[in-house]
C-alpha cells in the first residue's frame, strides 16, 4: 500500500488523475477485481447485489449478507459477501427512480490506495458496470479525467477469481 502523502496517491492540492473507468478491489468482500465506473455525478458508490439478507454477526453487529456477480458478461461467477450494515437509505438513481437501499461499509482499494467507503447495494445486472464509484469515495485526493481509462493499469480479472472454480465448471464463493 502507498502512503497517503506519496505523489502517486494524490493530495488535495495535487489529486491523482484517474480514468472514467478503473479496476478496483474490495478486499473485505473477497473481491480482488471489479471493473468500476467512476461517476462524479453520483454521491454514493453502488455495487451489484442480489439475495440480500440483513442480519447480525456472532458479536451482534448488524451486517448484510449478499451475493454478487463481480465480472461483466460472466453469470457463472457468484461471490457471497458479508459487510457491516451502516444504514438503509432512500436513493435516487440516474433515471430519477427512488428506492430504499442497504448501505454497507467496506474497504475500496484503488491503485494501491485503500480507504473505507460506504456502498449501496442494488441490482445492477442490466448495467454495463457492476460497480459505480461515487464522488465521496474519491475526494479530496482523486480526480477523474473523462478522456482516460484504466490509468492505474489493467487486471486479469478471470485469473483473480480462478481459485473459486469448482469441479463442475461453475464458480461460487463465500467471503
Amino acid at each position: 500500500m502507498h502512503s497517503q502523502n506519496s505523489p502517486d496517491t494524490g493530495t488535495a492540492d495535487a489529486p491523482r488523475l484517474l480514468g472514467w473507468r478503473e479496476w478496483v478491489s474490495l478486499p473485505d468482500l473477497g473481491l480482488p477485481a471489479v471493473k468500476a465506473k467512476l461517476d462524479t455525478g453520483a454521491r454514493t458508490s453502488a455495487m451489484h447485489a442480489f439475495d440480500i439478507e440483513p442480519g447480525h454477526d456472532e458479536a451482534g453487529q448488524a451486517v448484510v449478507h449478499f451475493s454478487t456477480r463481480p465480472l461483466q458478461r460472466n453469470e457463472t461467477l457468484v461471490v457471497r459477501c458479508c459487510a457491516e450494515l451502516v444504514d438503509k437509505r432512500r436513493v435516487t438513481d440516474s433515471g430519477g427512480h427512488r428506492a430504499d437501499r442497504y448501505v454497507v461499509r467496506t474497504t475500496l482499494d484503488i491503485g494501491g490506495l485503500a480507504r473505507p467507503i460506504e456502498l449501496t447495494l442494488s441490482d445492477r445486472a442490466d448495467m454495463l458496470f457492476r460497480m459505480l464509484i461515487g464522488r465521496t469515495a474519491l475526494v479530496p485526493d482523486q480526480a477523474v479525467t473523462p478522456s482516460r481509462s484504466f490509468t492505474l493499469g489493467r487486471m486479469r480479472a478471470r485469473q483473480a477469481y480462478a481459485h473459486l472454480s469448482s469441479a463442475d465448471g461453475s464458480q461460487r464463493a463465500s467471503a
